[in-house]
């Protein structure tokens, strides 16, 4: 599938109107010529899930999937309805995984809106600008009777403060790339990617370079034109996050500052930089419209999904955008654009899902942790609980089966979960003080943290509530 930027061609704007022949008289009143140119759900509300830009809805059974990963969620409304899905990509879990599933009924999602991965996998088409010169018309009391009033030759002052946008954008281009992935067949997409580090180190999601795992080519391109080839280094499916390094990596390279997407607001200023329908070093802006979104993406095959706990914002994120940096006023790095929730036709005439001022980016504290961990050893390593969850539609808490996948057990033995003392049928609608309402909501809040934390989970079992200490476990790998 082509990634390049093929449009119609732009026609150039018409020229100004020539100034009228007869110049108006003195005591006439000065004019134009006549030519003159004229959201939101509950933040711990469950995940929606959805496909690729290009995917349609992953199939379900009544029985867990015994196999690594799972399907996604299915897709249902979106987030005004409060329901559940898969954004970009997807996941599953044994009893050994952060949590496991059973699979949901497929559910008709014919009309409802779902997240969608924000990369690239189809050629732009761009749609013809156009557009008119305004000019205005003075009088003048010179002797040749002109009426035309020249502009000025000084703007005014153009330095940018720090902490405007235009500042903050000139100091975090350089240091964003533009990634191209193909597989061997030639089949990829086009997504972004910051610097990490100045070994040439680049973060970016996995769905942007899932096609160059195994045998393609990849590259990144920085603002100034110069391209290098590139390698992945490691990538963990079910965070969505990957690092790939440049190859003979340039020894100027300036990494971006990382914040702490702990201490975001809601109401917070945003900046996304990516390459929207492959538009390069493409700037927008927005705010934090909520925290700790729970988000469920699927890869586009229906076999993989990813979960987090997402930084929700309105600033325009669409395909291209994935893998680039979510940036505070201060120009720190506080996410990753992930998904964006879309309308169920794309509105582009082509299905291709586009911005309507919901996206998702995975909180730069968790994908700091992921990164560090590809380049140390070329795996990610999960938390988990040691137990399997139900992934139905609910929002009354994470069941655990009664039956674990592939005949092991719901509950896995001497596991966190057991020595915990949870047990199959029990209903857990906390972590911590966090809200959950569902099972992809509990494998995203327990991806925030790393094995070896202590949580507090609540838990219900006939009828009564109850609470329990429990020490998170680790899983290196996503098979």
């Amino acid at each position: 599938m082509s990634t390049e930027n093929e449009g119609t061609a732009v026609p150039p704007a018409p020229s100004a109107p020539p100034p009228p022949a007869d110049a108006p008289a003195a005591s006439a009143p000065q004019g134009a010529h006549p030519g003159s140119a004229p959201a939101a759900a509950d933040p711990y509300g469950p995940p929606t899930a959805q496909a690729h830009p290009d995917a349609g809805a992953g199939e379900s059974s009544s029985a867990p999937d015994p196999s690594w990963p799972p399907p996604p969620p299915p897709s249902t409304p979106a987030y005004g309805g409060a329901g559940h899905g898969a954004a970009g990509h997807g996941g599953g879990w044994g009893a050994g995984w952060g949590t496991t599933h059973q699979q949901p009924a497929p559910k008709n999602g014919r009309g409802r809106g779902g997240l969608v991965a924000a990369v690239l996998v189809a050629a732009l088409v761009a749609g013809g600008l156009g557009g008119g010169l305004g000019y205005t018309l003075a009088r003048e009391n010179d002797s040749g009777g002109s009426t035309t009033v020249s502009s000025s030759t000084s703007g005014g002052n153009v330095k940018r403060d720090p902490g405007t946008v235009a500042a903050v954008a000139a100091a975090a281009l350089p240091s964003t790339v533009t990634i191209e992935a193909a597989s061997s067949s030639g089949e990829g997409g086009t997504g972004t990617g910051f610097v990490f580090d100045k070994q040439g180190h680049i973060v970016t999601n996995n769905h942007v370079v899932a096609d160059a795992v195994d045998g393609g080519n990849l590259s990144a391109t920085f603002p100034n034109g110069k391209k290098y080839e590139a390698e992945v280094v490691g990538n963990a499916q079910g965070y969505d996050v990957a690092v790939i390094k440049l190859k003979n990596a340039p020894s100027d390279l300036k990494p971006l500052t990382l914040g702490n997407s702990d201490d975001v607001a809601v109401g917070d200023s945003t900046i996304a930089i990516g390459a929207p329908f492959g538009l390069s070093n493409t700037v927008t802006t927005g705010i934090i419209s909520a925290k700790n979104r729970p988000v469920a993406s699927s890869d586009g095959t229906g076999s993989k999904a990813s979960y987090m706990s997402a930084l929700q914002t309105d600033a325009s994120i669409n395909p291209g955008n994935s893998g680039g940096p979510l940036l505070d006023a201060q120009g720190n790095v506080i996410g990753i654009n992930s998904a964006i929730q879309s309308t169920s036709n794309g509105g582009f005439g082509t299905g291709q899902a586009g911005s309507i001022g919901l996206g998702f980016a995975i909180p730069i504290n968790q994908a700091k942790y992921v990164a560090q961990e590809l380049i140390r050893t070329g795996k990610p390593v999960y938390a988990k609980i040691g137990a399997s969850v139900s992934l139905e539609d609910t929002t009354n808490g994470a069941k655990i089966t009664e039956q674990g996948v592939g005949g092991t057990e719901p509950v896995d033995p001497g596991g966190p979960a057991d020595k915990a003392g949870l047990k199959p049928g029990d209903v857990i609608t906390k972590l911590d003080d966090r809200v959950i309402d569902s099972g992809p909501t509990l494998i995203g809040e327990i991806w925030t943290h790393k094995p070896g934390d202590e949580v507090t989970l609540t838990y219900e079992r006939g009828g009564k509530e109850h609470t329990t200490e429990l020490t998170l476990g680790s899983r290196v790998g996503d098979s």
